[in-house]
């Protein structure tokens, strides 16, 4: 795996603002779907390019911001290996229903990112 972005997904205290806001704005097509454990997810369709979602903000109460993800072909492993090298793990390896894992880190400079890893589909291909 290259490591490239994988997908972005914003967290807002105003999710049907922000539903509204980005629909006028880009066209992007949205689709809610139910989170494990509950709750909803909208996914955004862009078209072409990395896609993404958004989701109202976790922890509830913090600030709103978009989420970039990587994509990795072992979560745990990159995982200590961003520890190793000085990040801070905020969100160690989870899983995210039927989709794959991820963790989310924050790197020495103090910049967030979230790690994903597909599971793989029937078949043997990846998500």
């Amino acid at each position: 795996m290259a490591n490239s972005f994988v997908h972005v997904e914003l967290h807002t205290n105003d999710l049907a603002k922000a539903k509204t806001f980005y629909t006028k704005l880009f066209g992007w097509k949205l689709q809610d779907m139910p989170m494990p454990g509950g709750g909803t997810y909208t996914m955004i369709d862009v078209g072409t390019g990395t896609g993404g979602g958004m989701m109202t903000a976790q922890p509830p109460g913090s600030p709103p911001r978009w989420q970039a993800y990587v994509g990795v072909d072992d979560v745990a492993a990159a995982t200590r290996n961003a520890r190793e090298l000085g990040a801070k793990v905020m969100m160690d390896k989870t899983e995210v229903g039927d989709a794959g894992w991820m963790s989310v880190i924050v790197d020495p400079t103090g910049a967030a990112i979230a790690l994903w890893q597909p599971k793989p589909r029937q078949g043997g291909q990846k998500k």
